[in-house]
């Protein structure tokens, strides 16, 4: 159980969930508070104010506090970071009657860059400082308590999401520029990012961080949160602006501007990363009674042109990277399309309740591609699979680049909602052939047309035949290509379905590597 607030906690507490009422206040009397006041940096904030800063930050040699490595906070364990608990008379207007409630989290383990937090109140940013009082730890952890850190590692926020009386985390910020969000009823699963640097490239991935927060105290009864954000790496620095709005598709807006120091040729606008260990596409190479472990199955895209596109995820044996170019994306997204207890057989994981995420420009990307990479790996505790927008323009040194767009978190978002939607695919040997491969393919929809021609082709081998089958226990229509790769390593299969000269459903594609 926890302990009961002290009065250091609760202190802190009222200074931090009163939402700085006392900017309003005028008590020049109070030596005290106006001790704080100095300690606890105060100015005008607005999004002008945060472009200009990183912009003038852009011009500058960059520069990074880390927590050292000798400090107890750099070397804790999972185990150890686990055991910090927050007190949760602390957060951040829990005694107010507004719809969302602020945590700050605790530095240190991997989070090992001091975070900002600024709370903004009619126009005015106030710093929230950061202190232990608002934290639990054991007696194995007092060395941990005392050590000296410069910020938080960032903040979760709680609305009620799931049923009016029971507040739920649905949205948290923390390490690099990662932040993630679910949808009534989703657990947690894969990521988002501000931006991606030379990912999957031999040069080495550059993270880039959220340094410094501002979040807008919300209006009463205000259904949507604003969270502005500085964005610092190496190659470039941002100004970052999220609108959340939870709800059963939790949507959050984002508007950036970033400000390049160097070139940078390869990057990703609005990146997603995930995990994929196995499903029935590569179940053989897994010692495990779960028929399927992962956060998302299959990369989602609507091409300018209107066309579906689902490449089902890939475990390789080596890095792949794929490249789906065009003109003007419509949108993307890392999709959990296995929605089922019975897909997974895990009652800790609950992978079947992991949200998708779906981007949809709102700013003219112009042209480039969606690039997937999957990364081999052995334990589903890896994220391996990231997928982006690479705009076929590069980021140049000195110029503003900026890009708007939305990511929907939920169980079933509203560009999947369509007749044709893929729902499945396996892979295994044919029956009664050592060299051809069964893909099985199920698609669903309201109504199937009887007649429908299968156009299946692969880069390298041959397609062998290809079946196609009403289920009678569900109503979904089952495609089996038999693919023969003969000599080759690997192939690109495509499959589409037309049904009276038009297309019906979306297009199917996968790498097929050894």
């Amino acid at each position: 159980m926890k302990k009961r607030i002290n009065l250091l906690a609760a202190l802190a507490a009222i200074a931090i969930t009163s939402s700085y009422n006392v900017l309003a206040q005028n008590d020049t009397n109070n030596v005290q508070e106006a001790k704080q006041e100095q300690e606890r940096p105060t100015y005008r904030f607005d999004r002008k104010w945060l472009k200009n800063k990183a912009k003038e930050l852009a011009s500058q040699d960059y520069q990074l506090q880390r927590i050292p490595e000798d400090n107890p906070l750099s070397k804790m364990s999972y185990d150890e970071y686990k055991k910090i608990q927050f007190e949760r008379g602390a957060t951040i207007w829990s005694r107010e009657d507004r719809n969302f409630r602020l945590t700050p989290l605790h530095p240190g383990f991997l989070f090992k860059t001091p975070v900002k937090l600024n709370l903004v109140v009619g126009g005015v940013s106030r710093r929230i400082l950061y202190t232990t009082d608002i934290f639990n730890y054991n007696d194995e952890l007092q060395d941990i308590k005392k050590s000296e850190a410069k910020g938080y590692s960032g903040f979760s926020v709680t609305h009620p999401i799931n049923t009016p009386k029971k507040w739920d985390e649905f949205m948290v910020f923390q390490g690099g520029t990662y932040f993630r969000a679910v949808g009534e009823s989703n657990w947690y699963g894969l990521s988002a990012r501000g931006l991606a640097i030379n990912t999957a490239k031999p040069s080495g991935e550059e993270f880039p961080e959220f340094t410094e927060f501002w979040i807008e105290r919300p209006s009463k009864k205000n259904k949507y949160l604003i969270v502005h954000a500085l964005m610092q790496s190496p190659s470039a620095t941002g100004a970052f602006t999220f609108t959340a709005t939870p709800g059963k598709n939790t949507e959050i807006k984002v508007e950036s501007v970033i400000f390049p120091r160097k070139d940078i040729p390869s990057f990703g606008i609005a990146p997603l990363t995930s995990m994929f260990l196995f499903n029935p596409i590569n179940t053989t190479r897994f010692d495990d009674f779960r028929p399927a472990v992962h956060d998302s199955d299959g990369l989602f895209m609507i091409k300018g042109n209107g066309e579906k596109l689902w490449r089902p995820l890939a475990n390789p044996r080596r890095l792949e990277v794929s490249v789906f170019e065009d003109d003007a994306i419509k949108g993307f997204g890392l999709m959990q399309r296995s929605r089922k207890f019975t897909n997974f057989e895990d009652i800790e994981a609950h992978y079947q309740k992991r949200p998708s995420a779906w981007v949809t420009p709102i700013s003219d990307w112009g042209k480039g591609h969606v690039e997937l990479i999957e990364i081999p790996t052995n334990a589903e505790i890896h994220d391996n699979i990231v997928a982006f927008w690479q705009p076929k323009e590069p980021l140049k040194a000195g110029e503003e680049r900026s890009f708007s767009y939305k990511v929907s978190w939920g169980s079933s978002v509203p560009a999947e909602l369509h007749d044709g939607r893929i729902v499945a695919t396996a892979s295994g040997r044919a029956l009664g052939s050592n060299t051809v491969r069964d893909f099985v393919i199920d698609y669903k929809g309201k109504s199937i047309p009887a007649d429908m021609i299968i156009n299946a082709s692969s880069s390298t081998g041959k397609i062998v035949g290809t079946i196609s089958k009403v289920i009678p226990e569900n109503g979904h229509l089952r495609v089996v290509v038999k693919f023969e790769a003969g000599e080759e390593d690997v192939s690109e299969l495509r499959v589409s379905l037309t049904n009276k000269d038009k297309q019906w459903g979306e297009t199917w594609l996968y790498r097929w590597t050894r």
